[in-house]
């Protein structure tokens, strides 16, 4: 009996290391996998969410005036036109 318990203790103890380990090597490929996006983003030079933001409101807002601009200018050229 006794070396039976010794047995599954030197089995739990086993097994407890390895879980030990396994979390180990899980932190460190979190790291790494980490460390690999940072720099895979950096490299791609992206733009930070709130710049894409601003630009896209200055596009629309561009895209609205010049659809304002363009109204005004042909109902200009169909006043010139109806004038005799």
């Amino acid at each position: 009996m006794q070396t039976e318990n010794r047995i599954l203790d030197d089995i739990a103890r086993l097994a407890t290391g390895a879980v030990g380990a396994l979390q180990g090597v899980r932190h460190e490929a979190e790291g790494l996998i980490r460390q690999l996006v940072e720099r895979f983003v950096a490299e791609m030079q992206l733009v930070p969410r709130e710049e894409f933001e601003a630009v896209k409101a200055m596009a629309v807002a561009a895209r609205e005036e010049n659809e304002a601009l363009a109204a005004r200018l042909a109902a200009l050229e169909a006043k010139l036109i109806d004038e005799p």
